[in-house]
């Protein structure tokens, strides 16, 4: 790998952990303001509850830390069930942070053991590359979609403050340590 490659793959690896928090941030904003009677509640049809959505994105999480980088600590799975808003908050914060350290690894240029990203047992390994966070980002964006559609639905919508927050995403990355903002390495 050339230098100027090492620099440009070791600021993707950087960009990527902080994108990676900055869309977690979004879950948590999400789960913090939604109305708790809607955590549970049962949305017609053979439709996820806005609780099994949340855990279903940390199981899948844990999945891929599992699949693709099983060196490090793989977060425990959490029950759709019997998770709470906090208990899905702590643990999208440990995957979170486990899947920073594997886009760390994966994209940041040094000679990290992440090589390829397994999605899942049925699928074809990827190599790592910016192919590999816009799958997790988009795998996340579509449930959150899901979460502010059922919030809605089930008549507990978000308010305005927070579902136009989570595209401010000058202040997300502030919230997550970066007060440069998106594009600036600070």
């Amino acid at each position: 790998m050339t230098t100027r490659q090492h620099k440009v793959h070791t600021q993707l690896g950087r960009a990527a952990v902080r994108i990676f928090a900055a869309n977690d941030r979004m879950n948590q904003i999400l789960i913090e303001h939604l109305d708790p009677a809607a955590w549970r509640a049962k949305p017609p049809g053979k439709v996820r509850t806005i609780a099994a959505i949340f855990t279903h994105m940390h199981n899948v999480r844990s999945k891929w830390v599992r699949l693709t980088a099983p060196h490090l600590k793989v977060p425990r799975q959490l029950n759709r069930a019997h998770c709470t808003p906090q208990q899905a908050r702590a643990g999208l914060t440990e995957s979170a942070a486990r899947c920073a350290e594997m886009l760390a690894e994966a994209l940041g240029g040094y000679g990290g053991r992440v090589e390829k990203f397994r999605r899942d047992g049925w699928a074809p390994p990827w190599p790592v590359g910016p192919e590999m966070l816009c799958y997790m980002l988009s795998h996340e964006a579509h449930h959150r979609g899901q979460v502010c559609m059922l919030a809605h639905q089930l008549g507990f919508p978000l308010p305005n403050e927070v579902a136009y927050g989570i595209w401010n995403w000058e202040k997300l990355w502030k919230e997550c340590g970066a007060p440069g903002g998106p594009g600036y390495d600070s």
